[in-house]
């Protein structure tokens, strides 16, 4: 897992913006805004997986070619054409039997990805699967507009997927609601609404904050809204699909979007604050799509490479699409945290 490499101070920045500090204070406390990391200059979501990918596989003593497929989970890629899959495929020296795709997804794309792993595995005949999830989500929010640019980081992760033939089954349940579409929405730089002067062209809204048509725009409390009526369900899906209870379960990792956000939503799935870890916001953003494998290594790193824990997870956002998975997972080696480029 590899993390931004320029660390930004959420209350520095709203004072250099002149917020109030008391203003500050209490959005910080209510929804755990404190620092985030933010990828230098030139270094994008590619640069950051494929640091993650290769100290992930140097930990674990595998060459690149036993990879079977690829998958790369973004929304940030280098280029619209090729696909950052075969970028990576291309800098890894991957087989050119190796499959590589791409999933453009956000913070939903971790649980969908890894789907993806499993049917590989399964009915694909692959053996191992590199999961690859990351953004720079940071270059498309606007410092003016307090009300998004202060929650996101930039992130890239890896997950090695491999095929034992004894594994305990993974639960999913991926769902989608396109007509909520808007709700989390880059309107400009596609082929719908190509860049242009006109598309640079900065507004403020009713509280003040500044964007253009090529920043990220999310409507907050139609989010929030969708997450407590999607999500709990979804979470509750899996754990049917198991036969846990969230008493027998060890964890909820849910996608860091904001520690209100988590705190909440796991209080209504039933699982208690101290099996919802929720401050990985608070030391390193939102990080879209590499939000649940930070959290795992975050919080449950150290017992995660010495026993089994049952392990529910899900993801949820722009799409609007949520994904859970429920899962035995450990004991697995892992590359720890690590800003890039290496200090």
């Amino acid at each position: 897992m590899s993390t931004g490499s320029v660390n930004r101070d959420f209350m520095a920045d709203g004072l250099a913006l002149g917020l109030e500090r008391a203003q500050l204070e209490r959005i910080s406390q209510t929804i755990g805004l404190k620092e985030r990391r933010v990828a230098a200059a030139g270094i994008t979501a590619l640069d950051l997986c494929e640091d993650a990918a290769r100290r992930l596989l140097d930990e674990m003593g595998i060459d690149a070619s036993a990879i079977d497929a690829v998958i790369f989970v973004t929304q940030t890629p280098d280029h619209s054409q090729p696909n950052n899959s075969s970028l990576l495929h291309g800098r890894l020296g991957l087989s050119k039997s190796t499959a590589a795709f791409d999933l453009a997804m956000g913070c939903s794309g971790w649980a969908y990805g890894l789907h993806q792993a499993a049917l590989l595995c399964a009915h694909g005949g692959a053996a191992r699967v590199l999961l690859c999830a990351g953004d720079t989500l940071s270059r498309l929010t606007n410092p003016l507009d307090r009300a998004i640019d202060p929650l996101f980081g930039d992130a890239g992760s890896a997950t090695l997927i491999e095929k034992t033939g004894h594994a305990p089954a993974m639960h999913f349940n991926l769902e989608a609601d396109g007509s909520g579409a808007k709700s989390i929405c880059v309107p400009a730089g596609g082929a719908r609404l190509p860049t242009s002067p006109l598309t640079k062209k900065e507004s403020k809204d009713a509280e003040g904050n500044t964007h253009h048509a090529e920043n990220l725009q999310m409507n907050g409390s139609d989010v929030f809204n969708f997450t407590l009526r999607e999500v709990p369900g979804s979470v509750g899906s899996v754990l049917k699909m198991t036969g846990w209870t969230p008493v027998q379960a060890d964890a909820l990792i849910l996608h860091q979007a904001n520690r209100f956000m988590v705190s909440t939503i796991g209080k209504k799935c039933g699982f208690t604050p101290e099996k919802t870890p929720m401050d990985s916001v608070e030391t390193f953003g939102n990080q879209s799509s590499a939000s649940i494998p930070c959290t795992l290594i975050h919080a449950l790193g150290a017992p995660l490479q010495e026993k089994t824990l049952k392990v529910v997870a899900c993801g949820y956002g722009v799409g609007l699409s949520w994904g859970s998975v429920a899962l035995e997972l450990g004991p697995i080696v892992i590359a720890p945290l690590q800003s890039f480029p290496k200090l």
